[in-house]
């Protein structure tokens, strides 16, 4: 940068470099000037069409503008003229969903397509918190892609499951409630032997006659199987309601699963309650047959 302005009248700044490169100190163009001023014009224009200033009250209100337009207004004139769009093109579909069973809209293809279509986002606004995306399960929450069931996996079964809810029940200490601490570590080594076909070797006799002696049988069946979908685990395929590691299976032994006392849950007791959705769910007279059947083609139906 130079020292001295070798043009000290052409109205440069002084700011020279390399002998001849000086920065002029020209007004801006007309066509600019008039964009400046325009944008506070248009500024002014804005905050009064447009809500726009929030108010320093109680309410923390804003200006409403002189449309009263608002994004959330506009989201749902939108959102109308999907639903009814929506309603138009598919309203023969969801009179058959509200007239036909469960069972008979999994034996119609093009129903149960579109039931499965239409509960994507249903299972995942109701559903997927608890069970997981797409029924994959979560911690201490079953999961409903596979063949394993508690309650029953015929669609009919699903439906009854979400519309009234299920509540898990076992006791603690065996059925009886008569088995003693020893009792309960040979009922889990036991169980544990039974997950993996050893269930009749001569080392766990002790916890076979413990798991009689409780009366586990009445439920899991004889060998560890239920004879019916009563609510009670298959204890022969690996599949844990709550975690397969011993001192879990321990707990949910002698603690049993939502064991209460004077209405209040006992100590160490688990938990396990599915509330019923036929208040819960929008519609629910044709959303629960909706989601039954997409439960169902999750890939565990029966």
């Amino acid at each position: 940068m130079a020292h001295q302005n070798p043009w000290p009248d052409e109205g440069n700044t002084g700011h020279i470099w390399d002998e001849d490169l000086r920065e002029l100190d020209n007004p801006p163009p007309l066509w600019w000037m008039l964009s400046f001023y325009a944008g506070f014009i248009m500024i002014i224009f804005y905050t009064l069409y447009y809500p726009t200033i929030p108010l320093t009250n109680a309410t923390g209100e804003f200006t409403k503008g002189m449309t009263g337009w608002t994004q959330v207004n506009e989201y749902h004139d939108d959102f109308k003229v999907l639903k009814d769009w929506r309603d138009s093109k598919f309203a023969d579909k969801e009179e058959k969903l509200a007239a036909m069973s469960v069972t008979e809209i999994l034996q119609d293809e093009e129903l149960k397509s579109y039931a499965v279509a239409t509960s994507k986002m249903l299972f995942g606004d109701y559903c997927a918190a608890c069970h997981g995306a797409g029924g994959a399960g979560n911690p201490s929450f079953p999961v409903l892609a596979d063949d394993d069931w508690l309650w029953g996996g015929s669609v009919a079964q699903i439906e009854a499951s979400i519309k009234n809810g299920r509540i898990g029940n076992m006791p603690a200490k065996g059925m009886m409630g008569n088995l003693s601490d020893t009792e309960i570590d040979n009922v889990a080594d036991y169980v544990i032997a039974l997950s993996q076909g050893e269930g009749n070797d001569v080392a766990y006799s002790a916890g076979k006659a413990a798991y009689t002696k409780g009366m586990c049988l009445a439920c899991h069946g004889p060998a560890g199987k239920p004879l019916a979908p009563v609510g009670a685990a298959n204890l022969t395929d690996q599949i844990w309601r709550f975690s397969g590691n011993r001192e879990e299976i321990r707990g949910v032994i002698a603690n049993g699963v939502n064991v209460k006392k004077n209405g209040e849950y006992v100590a160490g007791t688990h938990q396990a309650v599915m509330p019923s959705f036929k208040e819960r769910l929008p519609n629910a007279d044709v959303n629960v047959k909706r989601l039954a059947v997409y439960v169902h083609a999750l890939g565990g139906g029966q």
